[in-house]
């Protein structure tokens, strides 16, 4: 008896000391340093330039409301960068996401280096540990925070010797190099990073995929606008205006928006016309969505006016705004004054039309804020060609764009974690549209369409324990081949691109990818037992 308990006794040790060594095994794949010492990284170094792992943060926004950050200085070594050294080898076939906050302010910088960021994969063992690298590089904006990730299984990356395995087949990589800008350069940078994080749920997490559409309005036919999905708002909501001293009336004729020729003009007219006890020298139209929704992606293709003074709007506020007048006011939901609201403005111009602004307007107890940024634009280009504007938003971010190209973001902070609606409108002057032209006699603005989408209850791998999916070649040039080792068979293949926006679909084991630009894409497989599969692909 004594012998049975003592071999249950270490059994039973055995196990509590493989479940330590399991638990502190995969928790030792986790690291980060939020350089507030809550960090896990010890080894930080620098090569040709300086590095302080503890600065103040010079541009507290939205993003990135940390105290301290780290500062890198590239002061013109030739390959100035920064990394730490990890104990033991990083296993990238189960991690292989990194991600980090980085800003970079456009006066600190020389020369014409391209604006990116490089993370790098080497051996530290090795005496020249560069021989072997693999590298991924994103390109950056200027004077903002943002968030980058390098995805060792999913995003393009570069291994200096061209007969490297991939990244995730290796287990020899030990550091990580971290390089702003380039090298072989004397050129100064100045960067400011935060946050690094090397993590499972950094790979499994970083992107939602908006991939079913919830609500749209394609404006085909001809004539007044869809009133099951619109409402036309013309009360004043500043006793004789409306808010920023604009100079228009909003009216429901059809004058003043409707649908023509396969898309919606909102007109800004020139006229003199009285409501509400009020004369106005402008009229033009102002549409609440009758749709409500927290979460997702808002893409809408739009031609914008042209005339100095006019003002376009695509934009959110909150569905609890109380305003008389607007839709959702008017069902009794509006019990919240702006900005406790909050509103998140898509597409404005600002007032001299060379720019496309971004910007989120809020109170959470704190105060009113803002928060604001701009791309460069041509007034010439946004009016005789359209452009697509999106919103992409879920509990975590907030990132808007202009033909996918970024222009600002920020966390999903109160309140901007509640139901909103679209709003699209035309002002006249007032303090953002600025002086009117004398000429001005009417312009407008053109929506091609508005869709909204948001992510399906099965947007993650749903895939029982005895069933495996594979494609192949990945990355591909012309078709993929998708194969399950499974008796059950495809019931339906969707592809999608990095936006959500489905681009083919089908229900063959063989789908073609031929003119698709490369990148980076989500292949949805549903199979006949119900079961949803998502893998990532590169397109090249």
């Amino acid at each position: 008896m004594l012998l049975i308990l003592k071999i249950k006794y270490a059994s039973f040790i055995l196990i509590i000391f493989n479940c330590f060594f399991l638990t502190a095994t995969a928790y030792a794949q986790k690291l980060q340093d939020n350089f507030e010492g809550n960090g896990n990284i010890t080894t930080w170094y620098k090569d040709d330039c300086t590095l302080d792992l503890n600065v103040t943060n010079p541009y507290k926004e939205s993003l990135n409301i940390s105290n301290t950050v780290l500062k890198y200085n590239d002061i013109g070594g030739k390959y100035a960068n920064i990394g730490f050294n990890k104990s033991t080898n990083f296993d990238l076939s189960v991690y292989h996401t990194f991600q980090l906050k980085i800003f970079i302010p456009s006066n600190s910088l020389s020369g014409s280096q391209t604006n990116q960021i490089f993370l790098k994969l080497q051996n530290g063992t090795l005496q020249q540990p560069w021989t072997t690298q693999s590298e991924i590089k994103k390109t950056l904006l200027l004077n903002q925070w943002q968030d980058v990730t390098f995805d060792f299984k999913n995003d393009s990356y570069i291994n200096l010797d061209s007969n490297s395995l991939p990244p995730i087949e290796r287990n020899d990589f030990n550091r990580v190099v971290i390089q702003v800008n380039g090298e072989n350069n004397t050129d100064l940078v100045i960067a400011y990073m935060d946050d690094f994080l090397y993590d499972d749920v950094a790979s499994e997490n970083t992107n939602p995929v908006f991939d079913t559409l919830v609500w749209s309005d394609e404006f085909d036919g001809n004539g007044a606008i869809d009133a099951t999905k619109w409402h036309h708002q013309t009360k004043l909501i500043a006793g004789d205006s409306w808010a920023n001293n604009e100079q228009q009336h909003y009216t429901t004729r059809q004058e003043n928006s409707y649908v023509n020729n396969g898309s919606l003009k909102i007109k800004a007219i020139k006229e003199t016309y009285s409501d509400q006890g009020h004369q106005k020298e402008y009229t033009s139209g102002r549409l609440n969505s009758k749709f409500a929704f927290k979460y997702g992606r808002v893409e809408v293709r739009a031609k914008l006016p042209s005339v100095a003074g006019s003002w376009p709007a695509i934009w959110l506020l909150g569905k609890n705004i109380n305003e008389d007048g607007a839709y959702w006011d008017n069902l009794g939901y509006g019990t919240t004054n702006w900005p406790w609201c909050g509103e998140i403005d898509m597409m404005e111009p600002n007032i001299t039309k060379t720019e496309i602004l971004a910007t989120w307007h809020w109170n959470n107890g704190e105060g009113y804020t803002y928060f604001s940024k701009g791309i460069a634009t041509n007034n010439t280009d946004t009016s005789q060609n359209f452009h697509i504007y999106s919103l992409e938003w879920n509990s975590n971010f907030m990132k808007i764009y202009m033909d996918g190209t970024l222009i600002n973001q920020m966390e999903t902070i109160n309140p901007f974690n509640q139901d909103y609606f679209i709003l699209l409108n035309l002002a006249m002057g007032g303090n953002l549209g600025g002086t009117i032209d004398a000429n001005f006699t009417e312009d407008i603005m053109e929506i091609d369409y508005i869709r909204v989408y948001q992510e399906s209850a099965l947007s993650v791998d749903k895939i029982s324990t005895n069933q495996k999916v594979f494609i192949y070649p990945n990355p591909v040039k012309d078709f993929i081949s998708i194969a399950l080792d499974t008796d059950v068979t495809i019931k339906n293949v969707q592809i999608f691109d990095i936006t959500g926006k489905r681009i083919r679909e089908g229900n063959h084991a063989k789908m073609s990818l031929k003119n698709l630009k490369k990148g980076m894409y989500l292949v949805k497989i549903i199979t006949s037992d119900g079961v949803i599969i998502n893998k990532k692909i590169i397109k090249e």
